[in-house]
């Protein structure tokens, strides 16, 4: 597809670079043989044991986790990245050459996701270093809300200030919200007009902040003759589709169009997928750009070149079938300190770059750059041109759109960094509005082959799949500075909200004709990404014997039998090994990285918080919904904004920021439950060891279990904040109902462990 910019004389636009992973590999290789010996002496002394029960569950957990670790192994095996070259792509293509791109920006609550965040992301993407004349800029607001309508069109006033103001400066960070503090000041030896220029820029957007928030504040008076009328007597989930451009392109600002699509409680809207099909469609009809790039709203462009370096992989390839899409990583600004949540995923590092050495990354959900073809069903072995084009093919798969069936065929047909921009989206609003209809779909492929795809509340993931499946591959590119940060949840309920989302929908994965082993069968998903993708759509499923080997501990310890092996016997070494060199290996991987001790022990505990909480209900979630008990209730992850602009608002309560609140979610008994039994066996342990002689003392603690004894501590450690909870006061203390709850939980374990001890 792309144009041919390389001869032999000229350096690559981009790279593949392969990381040396010999000596991660060997101690990948020596933790799974010593996991395959810790099977094999299962079975081996299972005839042994005097109770069988816990021996078997520890077996039949411990398969599991054997099984996750050659996944893991697998992933890791050939890690790589695409280092790119922007420069070289400024010297050998004219900018006139480049492929237009439309930006879709996604927001769905102004209350969970400050409009103020929202309108950042926009401004920087309004201001990359690429022509505005091949941008358009559309946003998606699922909320149907006139605080964010009117958010942006005073953000694309201030654009006409803003953009040009980067652009003759070649300002580095492009968010305002970035780029000024309260305290910020420009630097003395700069020249007396920047100095003149930034100041005035500062106060502008400060003005622009203080209308967003009095606005979010004040109600809006959606008066017939106001410039809201459209949204008079809506409600988020029922309104008419609302299409509205706010600026058509100009020397310096791109298109900057607004959508609230159509929602009628009679028709399923799909959540964030069915948003961006919208978009799709919308797109197609007014500016039908070949590339699409799709960012969340807290992800703003912290790389003013980001584009630049897409394209250096877009036209980079002669043989279109080398990628489908370009995956730029997902990273955080102001995130707590040493990630006490476990959300910055810095831990996904080396599985991101992974699976970036086999068919390519996984498809993150925002910072992609999508090719439209690919995202409209193509397969690489696919070969259309205009003459064996049917519109009545397209009608069944598209839908009756004219304008989209149009649009469409010159996709399809063409080389798609030359499809022509349209210039007025203006005239396209009534077919926008039509393809933007909550019934448009009925008949049609769309969410089914088409576009991003139905099924699963982890539409990114899914739709990833999809396109793998069909034989492309992806590309992961980290260019530095990095090109898009975002904002990390700054509050465990927040990050519960999320982790659940996300284990529901990669488990919903599985449920679906997208299954990453049907995929590799029936269509070109390769074997070793199918694993990659079965990797991370079993968290929930892991939560099983996660839950279960964390019971074994206190179920062995009040019976009196033993999952472990004892002190004196041989196989006590490998138990001890893999906890060793596990850990080592972790902690190794996380200081390459640069990540602190702090931050890594973060990384070790949420790992056993999570698979016994949010993965745990993520699970159960799925089952009720496979059984018809339950259907599944997409939840916005709270955005929470930390201002650094004006005085006191949004002031940082820093002493507290990272410590653990608790709400009445059911979602944290599991782990409290876990702390109580085995608070409640460790003080019945030192009880027992009180009442015996001294001389005696030894024999006894060698009869309660050494290992298991280990456990039980290792879990308290790991669930310490609950522990705190328990006794915590206000939002930091554990509610008194999921106390109780937990409380008889607890004694149900007790009581069933004693009776069929």
């Amino acid at each position: 597809m792309a144009i041919n910019t390389q001869d032999s004389s000229c350096l690559p636009l981009q790279e593949k670079i392969d990381h040396s992973n010999k000596t991660a590999r060997a101690i990948e290789l020596v933790i799974l043989s010593l996991l395959i010996s810790m099977l094999v002496y299962r079975v081996v002394s299972f005839k042994d044991q005097d109770n069988s029960v816990p021996w078997l569950l520890a077996f039949l957990c411990e398969s599991c986790f054997t099984f996750i670790w050659i996944l893991c192994v697998s992933i890791k095996w050939t890690p790589c990245n695409t280092k790119t070259y922007p420069a070289r792509l400024l010297e050998r293509v004219n900018e006139s050459e480049f492929p237009a791109v439309d930006i879709f920006v996604t927001t769905a609550d102004p209350i969970l996701e400050p409009c103020i965040i929202t309108m950042n992301t926009v401004l920087s993407l309004l201001a990359v270093d690429y022509p505005a004349n091949k941008l358009a800029l559309y946003l998606s607001d699922d909320g149907c809300s006139p605080l964010t309508f009117y958010s942006l069109v005073e953000t694309t006033k201030f654009a006409k200030l803003w953009v040009p103001f980067c652009k003759k400066y070649n300002i580095q960070v492009r968010a305002p919200f970035r780029y000024f503090t309260p305290d910020s000041t420009p630097l003395e030896d700069e020249s007396l007009e920047f100095q003149h220029e930034w100041k005035k820029m500062k106060n502008e957007y400060g003005d622009l902040y203080k209308k967003i928030e009095v606005a979010a504040q004040t109600p809006f008076t959606c008066e017939p003759d106001s410039g809201f009328a459209d949204f008079r007597d809506v409600s988020r989930s029922d309104h008419p589709a609302i299409i509205k451009v706010i600026s058509e392109n100009t020397d310096e600002l791109p298109h900057v169009i607004y959508i609230s699509r159509e929602k009628n409680p009679k028709h399923p809207h799909h959540y964030k997928a069915g948003a961006m099909n919208v978009l799709a469609r919308v797109s197609s009809v007014m500016t039908n750009a070949p590339l699409m790039l799709n960012v969340d709203c807290d992800m703003y462009a912290n790389n003013p070149q980001v584009f630049l370096h897409a394209m250096c992989v877009v036209l980079h390839y002669k043989n279109d079938k080398d990628f489908g899409f370009v995956q730029f990583p997902q990273a955080f600004h102001d995130g707590l300190k040493d990630d006490p949540f476990g959300t910055q995923l810095a831990n996904f590092y080396y599985i991101i770059n992974g699976v970036a050495g086999i068919q390519g990354t996984f498809y993150m959900g925002s910072n992609c750059f999508h090719r439209r073809k690919v995202i409209y069903g193509l397969s690489t072995n696919d070969k259309i041109t205009s003459e064996n084009i049917r519109n009545e093919d397209l009608h069944k798969v598209f839908g009756k759109s004219f304008e989209l069936i149009e649009s469409t065929a010159e996709i399809l047909s063409g080389t798609d960094v030359k499809v022509e921009y349209r210039k007025s989206p203006s005239n396209f609003i009534d077919a926008a509005i039509d393809v933007a209809g909550s019934n448009y779909e009925y008949g049609t492929h769309w969410g089914k082959k088409v576009g991003w795809l139905y099924g699963s509340t982890a539409e990114d993931m899914l739709t990833g799949i999809g396109i793998h499946g069909r034989g492309w591959r992806s590309v992961l590119c980290l260019p530095e500075p990095l090109p898009f940060l975002g904002c990390a949840p700054l509050t465990y309920p927040s990050s519960l909200t999320q982790q659940k989302r996300w284990a529901m929908g990669l488990l919903e994965i599985l449920f679906t004709d997208k299954n990453a082993l049907l995929l590799t069968i029936k269509g070109k998903l390769w074997f070793r990404q199918a694993l990659g993708y079965l990797w991370v759509c079993l968290w929930g499923i892991r939560s099983i014997p996660e839950i279960c080997y964390a019971s074994l501990p206190a179920y062995c310890i009040i019976t009196g039998s033993h999952f472990l092996p004892t002190f004196n016997e041989w196989a006590f070494i490998i138990y001890v090994g893999i906890f060793v060199i596990y850990n080592a290996y972790t902690l190794w991987e996380c200081k390459r990285i640069g990540v602190s001790l702090r931050m890594w022990w973060n990384y070790q505990k949420m790992a056993r918080v999570t698979s016994l909480t949010t993965w745990f209900f993520g699970f159960l979630t799925i089952m009720l919904k496979i059984m018809g008990l339950s259907k599944i209730v997409f939840e916005v992850t709270q955005k929470e904004h930390k201002s650094n602009y004006g005085d006191g608002i949004g002031a940082n309560d820093d002493e507290n920021d990272g410590r653990f609140t608790y709400d009445k979610s059911p979602v944290i008994v599991p782990s409290v439950v876990i702390i109580l039994v085995n608070m409640t066996v460790l003080v019945s342990c030192v009880l027992k060891l009180s009442k015996v002689d001294y001389n005696e003392i030894w024999m006894e603690i060698m009869g309660l279990g050494l290992g298991e004894v280990f456990c039980s501590v290792w879990l308290l450690i790991c669930f310490w904040e609950f522990l705190k909870g328990l006794f915590g006061n206000g939002k930091y203390g554990i509610p008194s109902s999921t106390i109780w709850k937990s409380v008889v939980l607890a004694l149900f374990f007790v009581h069933l462990c004693r009776r069929y001890s």
